[in-house]
């Protein structure tokens, strides 16, 4: 048997406390969202004034990333690149989701929407920091 760490909802709150000090910093509005190993939601929030479909991008992007292991800008590229046909995986193809990897496991995800792209990713990068 194999032993994996789990995020726990104090995790999920630390996460979303350096998710949020990156986004207030640079002055942005964002949802973010960060979820289980199995994309199950752990935590959402929006910031006062992200755009609405933010809050409905954020756990989609985190979701992605969860379940394949993978930032969800690499589906981004590929749509971009011209592999159309990954429009239909059930994968958000936008960039600003990034996993958990602890010990080479994938035990969750953030997701952040309501900026640039590479901005959301940062975000979402700062808050993973927070548990690594």
């Amino acid at each position: 048997m194999n032993e994996t760490k789990l995020l726990t909802l104090d995790d999920a709150r630390r996460i979303a406390a350096a998710a949020e000090a990156e986004a207030s910093r640079n002055g942005w509005a964002v949802s973010i969202a960060v979820c289980d190993a199995g994309g199950h939601a752990l935590w959402l929030q929006r910031l006062d004034g992200a755009p609405l479909m933010s809050a409905q991008l954020a756990p989609e992007k985190a979701r992605t990333c969860a379940l394949t292991g993978k930032p969800s800008k690499v589906f981004e590229d590929m749509v971009n690149n011209g592999r159309h046909a990954a429009l239909a995986m059930p994968v958000t193809p936008l960039e600003g989701g990034e996993p958990i990897v602890v010990e080479g496991r994938v035990i969750g995800a953030v997701g952040v929407s309501g900026v640039k792209a590479s901005e959301d990713a940062q975000i979402a990068r700062a808050g993973i920091a927070a548990v690594q």
